[in-house]
């Protein structure tokens, strides 16, 4: 170990004297973008060895063994959980976001290989979700422990951690441009030319690593026959409507299954209800078993029998309604199967499953419109494509990344025009109607929320422990003005004094000001009392809740230069004015040059 740390103490020398900063940044860039590549390609591999191992038996013959296999994945899930990870499982672009925001960037080493092990048995064993998640999540801890390892400053490893989840999303839908458009549209990155080029590295290095392991095999099989025709345009407006309400829905169901889930205080009792519920699903829709890529490409190729695999009501397909109902049956469910699947303690990302649900969605209007028998006709292929854009707009509040990943993934530019009004249509409906993706919701209520708004990216920056000083006097409410003067006044060089009680509680305070007049009457030393002097504070910081947004409006709206900051009920310490503006000051400085 010794011998390691000497040999990175001389390639660190080396480097500092041989390589720029700029040139070792891009060089990074390649490196955890081949890294966050390697990453995805593993898991896509792993996965679907598990998959393909379950799949030489009885398993996919036999819809029973659906009901079973979610409840074994997530027991073997939770067991790697207690007795390895020992923490429950975060989701993956979350806690990225919420690194970015108040970590400087610094994730931990198990989240290296955590989302490796618990995303394929998620996956593999029927857990209705995504690897985008993990993979990115994965990629990003490597490069932000390489960038700790290399000594790189925060700024750069926030940028190096997009640069991961850019090659990890480049590998998985070989989509370099959507890749760097999804780091600078969620993780809030500036989009200049400090910032492009590594994304850009990272992304490419990204995609020729899927490319080198996996071939040039595209990810959905489609060739564009039906180019963007101008009397489809009221349909695609209809998609972007509906893409609006299922992201809505789609939103609210998440949170809605997490409450309920919270209700079972043992972790086992939500594995085994989870299991069951997925299950269940599975038994009556097969397509909702793992990530569901095989469900949008059958679908694409005009095969929606194959896409809805063996169902219970086999004998009536025949009818395309029935066919349309089991369809928008996936669009309904899989909401619900990929929340049930996190709620009950699996691994996985949002993303795909949203592609699922989008193209399932979409899918069904082109067939409800084709049979109507009204003379209507539209390409189905076309909008199963550009439902699931609709979706990743509308879900995740990217409409950019939704379009330049449809049209990469399927060389369908000639599509960008509808992609465009539905994508928009969705993203501003939805964005009007919820403040806060899946992403975000949590991360805003907690002040760790990352916006293109430098105001309000600046707060979400900053750290409360920063800006929060304890060298004030405390005075015990009991103090006569003698002792107040003699303990505390003559040893402070502040001119506010906070009033604790015998448990440190903030009974009030007292500012110089309010003993200016008589503070020199010996007389009244001995017959006047803190208790008596003392007054409330203008407001009150609360360290547990408060974020440094609310904490700027409390003193915007106060109108105090100083606050008294309480934790766990106690005082703790004051934050001024003055302090919060300059470190708002070189905050704003450091991410903005």
């Amino acid at each position: 170990m010794p011998d390691t740390k000497k040999l990175l103490r001389k390639f660190l020398k080396w480097r500092y004297k041989n390589i720029s900063n700029k040139t070792f940044v891009h060089i990074m860039s390649v490196v955890v973008g081949f890294l966050a590549g390697l990453v995805a390609v593993t898991l896509k591999n792993m996965t679907y060895f598990i998959e393909s191992v379950l799949k030489m038996g009885v398993v996919f013959s036999q819809n029973q063994l659906y009901f079973v296999l979610p409840t074994v994945g997530l027991a073997l899930v939770f067991l790697y959980v207690k007795f390895v990870h020992k923490e429950p499982i975060q989701h993956a672009v979350s806690s990225i976001i919420f690194s970015l925001s108040k970590k400087k960037g610094l994730l931990r080493l198990k989240d290296i290989y955590t989302p490796l092990v618990a995303a394929p048995l998620t996956v593999g064993f029927g857990g209705s979700v995504g690897l985008l998640g993990p993979a990115v999540k994965s990629g990003s801890a490597l490069s932000s422990n390489l960038s700790k390892l290399f000594h790189i400053d925060a700024k750069t490893r926030s940028l190096l951690v997009a640069c991961a989840s850019s090659g990890a999303i480049a590998s998985i839908f070989q989509s370099p441009i959507a890749a760097i458009i999804f780091a600078v549209e969620v993780f809030t990155l500036d989009l200049t030319m400090l910032s492009v080029l590594p994304l850009l590295l990272a992304s490419i290095s990204g995609v020729l690593t899927s490319y080198f392991f996996l071939g040039n095999e595209a990810l959905f099989s489609f060739s564009l026959s039906e180019g963007f025709q101008l009397k489809d345009t009221a349909f695609y407006i209809l998609l972007g409507l509906g893409t609006a309400v299922a992201s809505i829905y789609f939103t609210k169901m998440y949170f809605a299954i997490f409450n309920f889930f919270k209700r079972f205080k043992s972790p086992k009792y939500k594995l085994l209800v989870g299991g069951m519920a997925i299950g269940i699903m599975l038994y009556a829709i097969p397509p909702l078993y793992g990530e569901g890529f095989g469900f949008i490409n059958n679908l694409l190729d005009g095969d929606h029998l194959k896409a809805l695999g063996k169902t219970p009501f086999d004998d009536f397909v025949d009818n395309i309604w029935v066919v349309i109902a089991l369809l928008f049956g996936i669009t309904i469910f899989k909401a619900i199967a990929m929340t049930t699947t996190f709620a009950a303690g699996g691994a996985g990302g949002i993303f795909i499953p949203t592609m699922v649900m989008g193209s399932a969605l979409g899918n069904v209007l082109a067939k409800v419109i084709n049979n109507l028998g009204l003379g209507f006709s539209v390409s189905e292929s076309n909008f199963t494509l550009i439902g699931m854009a609709g979706l990743i707009a509308g879900v995740i509040h990217a409409p950019l990344t939704a379009i330049f990943l449809i049209a990469e993934i399927t060389g369908g530019y000639q599509l960008f025009v509808p992609l465009m009004i539905t994508a928009s249509i969705s993203y501003l409906m939805t964005k009007n109607a919820l403040d806060y993706t899946i992403y975000t919701k949590e991360l805003a209520k907690i002040g760790a929320l990352l916006t293109h708004d430098k105001d309000h990216m600046v707060l979400g920056l900053m750290e409360m422990d920063a800006v929060i000083e304890k060298n004030f006097k405390p005075v015990h409410p009991k103090m006569s003005l003698g002792e107040m003067l003699h303990e505390s006044v003559s040893k402070s060089k502040r001119n506010i004094f906070p009033v604790l009680d015998d448990e440190e509680k903030l009974m009030g305070i007292i500012v110089l000001d309010d003993i200016r007049d008589f503070m020199f009457n010996i007389e009244l030393y001995d017959s006047i009392f803190v208790e008596n002097l003392m007054h409330g504070a203008p407001e009150h910081i609360f360290y547990e809740t408060d974020n440094m947004k609310q904490v700027m409006q409390k003193f915007q709206d106060s109108g105090a230069w100083n606050l008294p900051v309480i934790k766990d009920g106690k005082y703790l310490g004051f934050i001024s004015k003055s302090k919060l503006l300059t470190a708002y000051r070189r905050k704003l400085i450091t991410n903005t040059r």
